[in-house]
């Protein structure tokens, strides 16, 4: 809308009455005009702390779980939970309310919780960007939400004011999330309503706690003068990636505006750079300005231009990065380079993300192609060797478009070439960066074709030009249906990049500024004086949306409802595609206040009434002449039924939870059992988030090890439960905890379809023709049939027929009125290599048309208007995520009992890994397990097996490298370093490898003299024992699948047998021993004897000193025998007598008697 007009004219001329009568008239065009969604949903964050407080709204950059329901449930005995896991909680809350126009919130939503309401929270994680590191994979978790009362003061007369809450559940690697609101069925009917909460890495915790921005300050105030008469600009920013949008343009303002709600909510801030000015000789500058010109956002990090200077910012994201912080001030990069555009990259590839810059001055005719990896920015002067100049052997040139192309690795640019002062020319180049091949594609007409009345013009070189000079001033390519568009003062498409088709509607005296696509089929065209366009993708018949008498039209139906998205005074800030519907961020005027709102364009509304607009007449209607119009659809109603289960196609994983019973008879919950819902969240997704590993568990069920040893005591939880007998107040039901498998298709088609190696996917289309839409044709062989033939053709175009292929039948039911087309859509199995499950998937399209309804069918439902008959799914091609390989330990080791006849395990069982013994052949089973539908089945394919690791301890396991590998596991290794053997014959084409099979499987081990596993050391008593770490992949030998199946898990390895010269020094050093302890033992007994005699000998000398020494002692002190001392000497000669008599001799007894004998006193010497 252009600044300079007013956005809001009144209806001019009678053309426009009688086409708002006929529209009024119609009998479901008034529903169709009015809003049906009169109640809206809300939704807004609280922080852990704040749950219940009345008007908090938190930013979400806190990024760190919650340890503060641990004590919650330590606390809740005789419940379904295992108190030895560790239970934490997410760091928000999601707030849910609703609103209706014209009556108070709070009363509606407390008639909603008294009617049975309750809000069901959809909230749907997007994968990084850099799936080395991040899994792939589309989960989505339904909570559904608990009413809690708010903490503000209340009357006694009428209940609190009530809020639902549910967890705001993060996942590592995720930073965008799409949270859908929808309710159960009961109380009022309210539309469903999607809201985006992001994380913002651009946050921080200032002075006093407040939270800041890191990029820059934040204005408050948005003055008129930063939107009015300031024209509209692009967004850009990676697809699907970007948790955090900027927009630039300001005039003589270094300020963006920032969302991570997808401008829900926005803040305008003036960024913290240093903007300066470097112009010179190699880099002319007319003039300096502070305005931002380029702004782009992607997963982790901001690109900005500010006159011929580039900057980045990366975000702080632990969730995303490890061991970062993010940048802590702007970056200046290619500082010695004149910057004159940056180009964005919408798409990511290899796990990364790409930003073009667009040298002027000194390098002229060169690029800078930039590469973010996880926040870590580089960039790199392409081409190499010579300019784009010198090889297309142009003189004077410069670049004005650079485009990336994701899937070819090629990069297209769009060249200006100065042929005469006054004369240019346009090519359109292609680079390839790996082969350094460039070439002209194609030369755009030097003037724009006179296309003479027709719709478009095939560009072949004979047209008829008018003098109007073709301008380009950009491009742009859907990867799904390999539209290349090149706009400027006119509209070029093209399926191959050489062949092109000129729109004529669009008008040669405009000039588009940009393009806004939504990947499925609808592009929007902004002009430079703000006009907007639409097209449908693969038609020709282009549209203006405004300024139009359908827009008249609309805008005074909204100023009859009183709209607040509306004003007379009003400017389009830009306009963009959110989840395949235009919105349009615009600033409003109203009573001298200023606002920034986003709102949706009604396309479908402004196509039926410009439809409404031409085709209106008067028809006489019981002798009454009223409005009619003529409806030009072909049919009256499509309906679609796809096959039956989606989530085969879709990949998407889904998880059901519902908050814990409350005791309380009001049913209001508590911050206690809020706290419990936080825990069971966190631990249902870090159950899937475990669930990913090696070895396949007897049930394929992430969340069958949570209730595997309380299930059987389920009767007695709810006997507690129902009699509020449970501790916490609180009942946890198991049933509320699931994963589920199969989900209904509502009758829509899947968001994309996955389609496998030889895959196909059918679904079946419905058209209600019309009373004239069947004609009869006479058959002329069997006289008297007649063959009803429609008249609705319907089509499918292909995106890349040489790679999918689809088949349509039809049938008719003429009773019926009623068209059926049974469309089969499969792959050819010729476009792709096998890949990694959810990795280098081919993007591809199909569509289906039907003739004659591109802007002519309409269909009115509950949600709105919708447009009907043409129909756009885009097709991933190649291994879809959620599949994988696993080692199916229970099969595996019952299949090894029954080959082997018995199953030798480990002294020390592990249950996640089993054990299996040397001298055993292995057999190892392997199992498909698909994660989205939970089915599982045995591996029939063909698969590689190496040993790439080992160590005898299970943390300590050594990579081997390539080399060892090839020693280790081929069978043409002459070093006598083969860790294992088959018997099976089959190799890789450089019999490199063996190529087994579930047939023949067989692993016997051989841990020859050169292998690592070979003369292994025991560690304990046992015999030795070895881990393997076993990589398992099918690629290059099963052709039955597009997923390279790439495992790796650890396998142990007991009863070792140890090398010759090891056992042969154990023999020799155990039967010395041997030999030694029997010596030992003959001699022992040989000599024992006189050692007896020995020990006897010297104890009968120690017992001797002994009682010498007492007697020595007695006779100092008493000068005689006392009566003790003769008692004393008749002891020691009766002991003496008994040593003598058991083992002394004769002669030794004697002189022992001898010298024992004791001495006579000197009483008894005297007499």
């Amino acid at each position: 809308m252009h600044p300079a007009k007013p956005a809001w004219p009144g209806i001019r001329g009678p053309r426009a009455m009688w086409a708002l009568l006929a529209v009024l008239l119609e009998p479901w065009g008034l529903a169709a005009i009015k809003d049906f969604e009169e109640c809206t949903w809300q939704v807004v964050l609280n922080k852990f702390e704040r749950i219940g407080e009345e008007g908090a709204s938190d930013r979400f950059f806190h990024q760190d779980l919650v340890d503060k329901v641990g004590q919650v449930f330590r606390e809740l005995v005789d419940a379904p939970i295992d108190p030895s896991k560790k239970y934490l909680g997410f760091p928000y809350y999601l707030k849910i309310n609703y609103s209706c126009e014209g009556q108070a919130s709070e009363d509606m939503v407390r008639k909603g919780h008294l009617t049975g309401l309750k809000p069901m929270a959809l909230v749907s994680f997007q994968s990084a960007v850099n799936f080395y590191r991040w899994k792939i994979e589309h989960l989505q978790i339904q909570m559904e939400a608990a009413p809690f009362r708010s903490k503000g003061p209340c009357s006694a007369e009428q209940m609190c004011s009530v809020s639902w809450y549910t967890p705001m559940p993060i996942k590592s690697g995720s930073l965008v999330m799409r949270v859908d609101i929808s309710g159960n069925g009961l109380g009022p009917f309210i539309p469903p309503k999607r809201f985006y909460v992001n994380i913002n890495g651009f946050l921080k915790k200032g002075q006093d706690n407040k939270i800041e921005f890191t990029v820059g300050d934040e204005l408050r105030d948005l003055q008129p003068r930063y939107f009015v008469n300031v024209p509209s600009r692009p967004l850009w920013h990676t697809m699907d990636q970007s948790p955090v949008l900027i927009l630039g343009g300001f005039p003589d303002k270094k300020s963006i505006l920032l969302t991570d709600t997808n401008f829900k909510d926005f803040s305008l801030v003036q960024l913290s750079i240093d903007s300066c000015w470097v112009g010179s000789l190699y880099c002319p500058q007319s003039d300096f300005t502070a305005t931002i010109y380029d702004a782009i956002s992607t997963e982790s990090t901001l690109f900005i231009r500010q006159n011929q200077l580039v900057y980045y910012f990366t975000g702080s994201y632990s969730m995303l990065q490890e061991n970062t912080e993010g940048s802590e001030k702007w970056v200046r990069v290619l500082a010695s380079e004149c910057i004159k555009r940056l180009c964005p990259v919408y798409f990511h590839s290899k796990g990364m993300e790409y930003v073009i810059a667009l040298t002027a001055g000194k390098n002229e005719g060169y690029f800078h192609f930039g590469t973010i990896t996880d926040g870590d920015v580089s960039f790199e002067m392409l081409p190499r060797q010579w300019s784009v100049c010198q090889k297309i052997a142009v003189a004077n040139c410069s670049m004005i478009w650079a485009l990336f192309l994701v899937d070819d690795d090629a990069i297209l640019l769009l060249v200006e070439e100065e042929v005469l002062p006054n004369k240019k020319l346009y090519h359109v180049v292609s680079y390839h960066q790996m082969t350094e091949d460039l070439k002209i594609l194609y030369t755009i007409p030097e003037f724009i074709p006179d296309a003479r009345g027709l719709e478009f013009l095939m560009m072949l070189g004979t047209e008829v030009y008018t003098s109007t000079s073709m301008v380009p001033r950009g491009m742009f390519f859907n990867p799904y249906n390999n539209l290349l568009f090149i706009w400027g003062n006119f509209l070029l498409q093209s399926y191959n990049k050489e062949n092109f088709i000129y729109l004529a509607d669009f008008p040669k005296e405009l000039s588009i500024k940009y393009l806004a696509n939504s990947l499925y089929g609808e592009l929007a065209i902004v002009t430079d004086n703000e006009e907007i366009w639409y097209l449908q993708e693969g038609s020709y018949q282009m549209y203006r949306l405004f300024p139009s008498q359908s827009w008249e039209l609309h805008i005074s139906l909204q100023a009859m409802f009183h709209s607040s998205l509306y004003s007379s005074n009003e400017t389009m800030v830009t306009l963009f595609y959110e989840d395949s519907e235009l919105f349009q961020l615009v600033y409003l005027i109203n009573d001298q206040q200023g606002r920034l709102v986003k709102r949706p364009v009604p396309v479908v509304k402004l196509l039926m009434y410009e439809q409404h607009s031409k085709h209106y007449y008067m028809e006489r209607r019981g002798g009454h002449l009223v409005f009619a119009s003529k409806n030009t659809c072909p049919f009256m109603r499509m309906r679609l039924h796809p096959q039956a289960n989606q989530q085969v196609y879709s990949r998407q994983e889904l998880y059901r939870a519902r908050p814990p019973h409350v005791l309380e008879p009001s049913g209001f919950h508590t911050e206690r059992s809020l706290a419990v819902y936080q825990g069971l969240v966190y631990y249902l997704l870090w159950l899937h988030s475990k669930y990913d590993k090696p070895y396949a568990d007897s049930e394929h069920d992430p969340i069958w090890p949570w209730w595997i040893s309380k299930k059987q005591d389920q009767d007695y939880y709810f006997y507690l439960g129902s009699n509020g007998l449970s501790a916490g107040g609180v009942h946890i039901d198991m049933n509320s905890y699931e994963k589920i498998y199969k989900l209904r298709s509502n009758h829509k088609l899947p968001e994309r379809i996955f389609l496998d190696k030889g895959s196909s996917y059918r679904f079946t289309i419905l058209l209600t023709a019309r009373g004239h839409g069947f004609k009869t044709s006479h058959n002329l062989v069997i006289v008297s049939a007649f063959h009803p033939q429609s008249r609705i053709q319907v089509g499918v175009v292909l995106a890349d027929p040489s790679c999918v292929e689809v088949t349509m039948k039809q049938e008719t039911f003429t009773s019926r009125n009623l068209v059926l087309f049974r469309i089969t859509l499969k792959d050819k199995m010729l476009c792709l290599q096998q890949g990694i499950s959810g990795h280098y998937l081919l993007k591809t399209s199909m569509t289906v048309k039907v003739l004659g309804s591109s802007g002519n069918c309409f269909q009115n439902t509950h949600l709105g208007l919708r447009l009907q008959g043409n129909l756009m799914v885009p097709v991933l091609i190649g291994c879809p995520p959620g599949k994988r390989l696993a080692l199916n330990t229970s099969y595996t080791i019952q299949y090894n009992y029954q080959e082997n006849k018995h199953y030798f395990d480990c002294m020390y069982k592990d249950p996640e890994m089993p054990c299996f013994f040397f001298r055993d052949i292995f057999y190892p089973i392997f199992s498909i397990q698909d994660l989205v539908t939970g089915d599982s089945g045995k591996f029939q394919g063909s698969f590689v097996l190496k040993v790439v690791g080992g160590g005898q301890d299970a943390n300590n396991i050594r990579d081997y490298s390539d080399e060892e590998i090839y020693r280790y596991n081929s069978p043409l290794d002459n070093t006598r370093s083969l860790i294992w053997t088959t018997r099976t014959a089959r190799t890789t084409k450089d019999s490199a490898f063996h190529i087994m099979s579930p047939q023949n499987s067989g692993i016997e081990w051989l841990c020859l003299e050169n292998s690592p596993c070979h003369d292994v050391v025991p560690n304990r008593w046992f015999a030795p024992e070895f881990y393997f770490k076993v990589l398992v992949s099918n690629r290059g030998v099963d052709t039955s699948t597009y997923c390279d199946y790439q495992l790796i898990f650890l396998l142990h390895i007991h009863g070792l047998p140890l090398s010759g010269k090891r056992a042969l020094f154990i023999v020799i050093v155990s039967t010395s021993l041997f030999l030694g302890l029997v010596a030992f033992y003959i001699i022992i007994c040989l000599l024992w004897p006189l050692m007896v005699k020995a020990c006897n000998h010297l104890l009968w000398k120690i017992n001797s000193l002994i009682a010498w020494d007492s007697y020595y002692s007695y006779t100092n002190t008493s000068g005689g025998f006392t009566i003790p001392s003769q008692a004393m000497f008749k002891e020691t000669s009766r002991e003496l007598s008994k040593v003598s008599s058991r083992g002394l001799p004769k002669a030794s007894s004697k002189v022992a008697e001898k010298k024992f004998r004791p001495q006579p006193t000197l009483e008894e010497s005297r007499a």
